[in-house]
Formats: structure tokens, C-alpha cells, sequence
């Protein structure tokens, strides 16, 4: 008789998901690091998004994976070197996107559901074209044009006040009622069909640059120098939302860019209020019909809460705001034919096969590569080289390579076989193995570590990129030949770069490309990049597994370098499942990956050398946490569990943050409060165990001030 095959018990299925788990995080970051740090997208908007549904989606089955370090919060571009700097009063966040009508009605659902509004009770959200332009802040104050400034990183973005003000259709004095002392007008600068035809057609003829589609075009011009040339480009502005205000004119969306109006700013005529989903995917359906006639690049239709009290209850996540989504247009294709496939060593090891295409044109951009993502998925494709495929592009990346065309399939195409050894340093390659779930790593790593030079380079790129250090002048190129070169081998070396330079045989102002005013530029970069903030020097390190977002959260916990490091000593000697283990793993949006990444880091004697010679040449600044309210619960460690009925379990955490409290995501003999819910679960039973207070959802709410 044949045996029926024995069933997955309970802990290797929670293997296999935390595996998955991690296959994901780590596949994600990659393409932050990709997109946000190297210049170098893979992947188009939907796939990155379907990436991120994938991982909540895991979360959501397994919750006690389910950690705010998910990487679905990066921002920006970078600062560029040629201009000064502007810190944004409040951070210019991007949007999440919507890919097909369930998006938007899940949308619509999820902030009702977050805002207890039911099904048949009101709720307007306005509808308005995405333009494909370039992000600007103009901070008014009394009236009178101040300051511009670019996206940048969200944070910090690139001062362009005096090439914004030759702009005509941008006012240098708000004129009306009700204009605020103080209003950050955001919005988009772009250039219409016509003007971007007659710009190429008038730098062809003088033998000079042509670009791509009007939105390089646009960026282009506001980002001169000589401001003489952006005030010749006939440059636009749309208005559609603002920053820091010292007061608003209404409250409603429609009503603050009703007054944007009446003071003189642009704004897009094709502003819409919908009041139900159906609406809303009319007014998309409609817009698209129209797109090629409305004289200017869009890529989608925005939506937002019309009320400013429903945006300001629903606020942001890490990334982007809860009360508004952009619903992306489908994405366009084209076919041209694969030549080869090049194997690229990123700053992890990981291996990534891209495409080598047969140039083509797809959304009015040439474009010559494309990703392959992983070997598995070239296998499930079955692409090879010499294929007539079909490629497609969304949004300004690199294409992905949607199917092969296998009946134009030359007769010598073979299958593709991904290499075993890297490239870059000859080093075995290999894919992370699990022996007791027997699932393996999509990416396969060099294992050559710190030897292979790929890996050197790329993590000094990292380093110097623009949100972890964000050295100016000191980009992808100058640190593959000051690496070549033997000048720059770690990130200390960086910092003795001008005093070494000094005393060298053969200084960088005798080399071609290498001006004095250049090196004086630099090296006084680099200087200003002496002084760190936390979360930046540890995304900087380029621990796997801590982004952004990862790092944030380590610096809110530990504030300063000192303590982060002795707590994962700590964690290094008492081992997994310690209590000095278990404090870091307690804390919100920490897990088990990010805990073992810490011990593998710390632990290693290499690491903390390059990491003690590096702290010799700068200062890492303490993390400042936002000014909290004093309260009941000013500095206590607080855990929400079960369903809340007055607020949202999201509300009630950013409001017990709002008074100072610490919200974790587990409960220790650390926490001094658990506020239970209906239907509570492990956490009440271990906080009973523990001896830990629980309050139930009206208590708390008499605690703060609230009942």
C-alpha cells in the first residue's frame, strides 16, 4: 500500500512563509536600491507594486510577519550637484499606484473603512490628469515668490528659485482674498506637445541635444545654470496641492485650488469631483480617450479625498498618503529583438541577468535594455538570445520583456543557462537554500563578499548615493575610477581622499577631467557629509535587509550609534531567542531578518573595522524624534491588539505616537500597556502571562484624555 505523503506540519509552513518572506524584502530593496540609488530601474511601476501586493498579501496570512519594514516607502531623485540645497518644510511624498479598476474600488473601500464611512454615506474624492513633468515647491511667504525648490529625496531638494522665476506663468506675488503668510505651493513644471517639437527641432538644427520626450525636456530646462536658457523654454506649471501653510483657504481639496486660481496660479482645467467609484472610473475612461489631444504628457489620473478633515484623519504611510492613489495608464509595447543577455553584480552579490536589446522605441523613448528579473523567470518565459520578443514600458524605466514571438525563433537559440561563477571576481555563485523547507533564493549572490569588486564598488555607490550620505560631485562614475585607481577602497577612504591627494606623487589636478575649482568643489562635499544623521549612516552601511524605512525605525528606537551597537552585542552574545535578541526583535516594524542582520554585520570583525575607521573621520548625529504632546503616556511602551470600535487600530497607534508613547508590535515584560480589542489574541494571553497592565479600548481613551 503507498503511503499518503505526510502532511507540512505547522512549523515548517511558517518556515516556508517567513522564507518567502524574506525572498521578497530582499528582492524589493534590491529594486529601491536599483531605482533610488543607482539610477538603474529593472522593473516597470506595476511589476514593483505587484511586488509589494505580494508581500502585504503574505503578511496578511501570517500576521506575525506583518512588520512596518515592508520597502514600499522610497521617494525621489537626487539633489543635483550644481545647486544648492532647500529642506522642505514638509516632505513631498509619492503615490501609490492603482493598476485596474479593483485597485481604485479597493481604494475607495479602504478609506472608508479606515474612516468608518459607510457604504451609502458620501464621500467625494476628486479626479485630475497625472502629469508626467517634474515636482516643484514654491514657498510663498506675504504673497511674494521665496523659494523653489525640486522633489530631491522628499526630504530635501534642489534650490531652482532663480530659474522658476523666469518662468511667466508662475506668479512672483500671489494677488486675492485669503492668501496665507506662509504657503508651499506644489505641482508639476512640464512642457506641452507643441513647444517640445519646436525645442528638438531648434537644437537639431544647431547640432545640440535632443531629448527623449518632454518631460526629460522639461527637466532639462529648469535644471540650467545659465538661467538665460530656462527663461528662453516655454515652461508650464500646473498647481494641484501644497506643503507647509501657515492657514488654508477652504476645507476641501476643490477649494483650495479654487483660491489657487484666484491668486494667480495655473491650475488644470480638467479637475473633477466624483462622488462613487463609478464615477471616477468614467471620468479615467474618458481621459484616456482624450490624452493625445490635450496638448501635454500625462500618465494617469490622480484621486484624493475632497475633505482636508478625512486626509488629515487618514494621513500617511512611510511612503505615500492614504487619502490619495495614482491609477496608472496600461503600459506600451513594442518588438525588437533580444541580442544577448549580460550578467550585472550588484552591491549584494545578486546576479541580474538584463537584456541586450536591438534599440527600439516604446512611449517615445529609445531604450536598448531590459530586465530579466531572475533566472526562474527567464526559465518560465523561455527567453534566449536571438528571440524577437516583445517589450514593454511603464513609466521612465527600463523596460521588462513581456513574451517571446517563438514563431520568429532563429534555429540557434539555445536555452539560456545562468552563470555559476561571478563575473566580476570568479567567485562561486549560488542560491540561498532552505534543507527543511526546501525552497531556495530567486537571486543567485557571489559569494566572494568582500573580495569581489562589483560588491566594493557598489556598496561605496550606495554609500555616497543620495538617501543614505548624499555626497555631492561624488557619483557612480568618480567612484568606479577613484576605486580603480586604488584611491577609494572603503568608505573612510572617502574622507582622507583631499588629504592624501595633498601629499600624492601624482595629485588628481594633473590628471585630464580633474580642474582644481572641480577637486576644491568636492573635497569641500565631502566635508559637508561629515556630520550624519543615524538613519542615513545606517542605510548607508548597506546591511541587507535595512533600507530606509528599516533604518528609520532602528534610529527611532536607539537614537544613537553607541546604543544600537550595544544592544546587537548584546543580541550577538546572549543569542537567538535572548532577551537582549527579543528587545530589538520587539520593536515595531522589526523582525527576526533585520535582528540577524544586525548580529551578522556587527559580528563580523571586518565590518566593525571599517565601521571603527570610518567613525575616526565622522560624527554620526543623534536620531531627533518629533517633539510628542506630554501626556499620560509620554515615554511608555504600548501594544494594540484585537478590533477597536471607536478608532482605527492605524489611528490609534499615530495617536498614542502623537503623545510620546512607544508602540511596539509584541508584548514584553517591557510593555506597560496592551489595549485589547475585541476578538484579542496571543498578545493579551502573553501580556496576562506576563503580568502586564491591559486597559480595555475605553480605558486607554480615558487615559489620554479622549473617553
Amino acid at each position: 500500500m503507498t503511503k499518503s505523503p505526510k502532511p507540512k506540519s505547522k512549523k515548517a509552513s511558517e518556515a516556508d512563509a517567513g522564507r518567502v518572506w524574506r525572498e521578497l524584502v530582499a528582492e524589493i530593496e534590491r529594486h529601491d536600491a536599483l531605482y533610488y540609488q543607482q539610477d538603474a530601474p529593472e522593473i516597470s511601476d506595476a511589476d514593483y507594486d505587484a511586488l509589494r501586493q505580494k508581500l502585504t498579501a503574505l503578511e496578511a496570512a501570517h500576521p506575525h510577519l506583518a512588520t512596518s519594514k515592508s520597502p514600499s516607502h522610497r521617494v525621489g531623485a537626487p539633489p543635483a550637484s550644481p545647486f544648492g540645497k532647500i529642506r522642505h518644510g514638509v516632505a513631498m511624498l509619492s503615490l501609490g499606484n492603482a493598476f485596474n479598476d479593483d485597485d481604485v474600488i479597493e481604494f475607495a473601500d479602504r478609506v472608508r473603512r479606515f474612516l468608518k464611512v459607510g457604504a451609502d454615506d458620501p464621500l467625494d474624492i476628486t479626479a485630475e490628469p497625472k502629469i508626467d513633468g517634474l515636482s516643484i515647491s514654491l514657498r510663498y511667504e506675504q504673497g511674494a515668490l521665496i523659494q523653489a525648490a525640486t522633489r530631491g529625496d522628499g526630504a530635501e531638494g534642489e534650490d531652482v528659485t532663480a530659474n522658476v522665476k523666469t518662468i511667466s506663468e508662475i506668479p512672483h506675488q500671489l494677488k486675492g482674498k485669503g492668501v496665507p503668510d506662509v504657503i508651499e505651493v506644489r505641482g508639476e513644471i512640464f512642457l506641452g506637445h507643441k513647444d517640445f517639437a519646436a525645442l528638438n527641432a531648434a537644437q537639431a538644427e544647431k547640432g545640440e541635444k535632443v531629448f527623449a520626450n518632454p518631460r526629460n525636456a522639461a527637466a532639462g530646462s529648469l535644471r540650467q545654470l545659465d538661467v538665460s536658457i530656462t527663461a528662453k523654454r516655454p515652461l508650464r506649471l500646473f498647481a494641484y496641492t501644497w506643503g507647509a501653510a501657515s492657514s488654508l483657504p477652504g476645507n476641501t481639496q476643490t477649494a483650495v485650488v479654487a483660491a489657487f486660481k484666484s491668486w494667480g496660479l495655473p491650475v488644470n482645467p480638467h479637475m473633477k469631483v466624483c462622488a462613487s467609484t463609478d464615477a471616477l472610473l468614467q471620468y479615467y475612461t474618458k481621459l484616456e480617450a482624450r490624452r493625445a489631444k490635450l496638448g501635454y504628457d500625462i500618465d494617469g489620473v490622480v484621486y484624493k479625498i475632497n475633505r482636508l478633515d478625512y486626509q488629515e484623519r487618514l494621513g500617511f504611510v512611510s511612503r505615500s498618503p492614504r487619502w490619495a492613489v495614482a491609477h496608472k495608464f496600461a503600459a506600451e509595447q513594442a518588438t525588437t529583438i533580444l541580442r544577448s543577455i549580460d550578467i550585472q553584480v550588484g552591491r549584494t552579490g545578486a546576479l541580474t541577468p538584463v537584456a541586450k536589446l536591438e534599440p527600439v522605441t516604446v512611449g517615445g523613448v529609445v531604450v536598448s535594455n531590459a530586465t530579466l528579473h531572475n533566472e526562474d523567470e527567464i526559465k518560465r518565459k523561455d527567453i534566449r538570445a536571438g528571440d524577437t520578443v516583445v517589450v514593454q514600458r511603464a513609466g521612465d524605466v527600463i523596460p521588462q520583456i513581456v513574451r517571446v514571438i517563438e514563431d520568429k525563433r532563429p534555429a540557434s537559440a539555445v536555452p539560456f543557462e545562468m552563470p555559476q561563477t561571478c563575473p566580476a571576481c570568479g567567485s562561486h555563485a549560488a542560491r540561498d537554500h532552505d534543507e527543511e523547507t526546501g525552497s531556495g533564493d530567486v537571486v543567485r549572490r557571489c559569494t566572494g563578499g568582500l573580495v569581489c569588486p562589483a560588491q566594493a564598488k557598489e556598496r561605496l555607490k550606495h554609500f555616497v548615493s543620495r538617501n543614505a550620505v548624499d555626497i555631492d560631485g561624488l557619483g557612480a562614475e568618480k567612484i568606479e575610477f577613484f576605486f580603480d585607481t586604488g584611491r577609494i577602497k572603503t568608505p573612510a577612504d572617502i574622507y582622507t581622499l583631499a588629504k592624501r591627494d595633498a601629499a600624492s606623487a601624482e595629485p588628481l589636478s594633473t590628471l585630464k577631467g580633474f580642474g582644481q575649482k572641480s577637486l576644491d568643489k568636492l573635497f569641500a562635499a565631502i566635508d559637508a557629509r561629515r556630520s550624519i544623521p543615524l538613519d542615513r549612516f545606517l542605510f548607508g552601511l548597506g546591511i541587507r535587509h535595512i533600507g530606509e524605512t528599516t533604518a528609520k525605525d532602528l534610529a527611532k528606537a536607539y537614537l544613537t550609534l553607541d546604543t544600537l551597537r550595544a544592544a546587537s552585542d548584546a543580541a550577538i552574545a546572549g543569542g537567538k531567542g535572548s532577551d537582549a535578541y527579543n528587545d530589538i526583535d520587539n520593536i515595531e516594524g522589526i523582525g527576526e531578518t533585520v535582528v540577524d542582520a544586525l548580529v551578522d554585520f556587527f559580528g563580523e570583525p571586518h565590518n566593525t573595522e571599517i565601521l571603527d575607521a570610518l567613525l575616526k573621520e565622522v560624527t554620526v548625529l543623534p536620531f531627533e524624534r518629533p517633539k510628542a504632546v506630554q501626556s499620560a503616556v509620554t515615554g511608555k511602551t504600548v501594544v494594540f491588539t484585537g478590533t477597536l470600535t471607536q478608532i482605527t487600530r492605524n489611528e490609534a497607534k499615530a495617536q498614542a505616537e502623537r503623545l510620546g508613547a512607544k508602540v511596539a508590535g509584541s508584548v514584553s515584560k517591557k510593555t506597560n500597556y496592551v489595549i485589547a480589542g475585541s476578538d484579542a489574541g496571543s498578545k493579551l494571553t502573553n501580556a496576562q502571562a506576563l503580568g502586564v497592565t491591559v486597559l480595555t479600548e475605553d480605558e486607554w481613551l480615558s487615559l489620554i484624555g479622549r473617553a
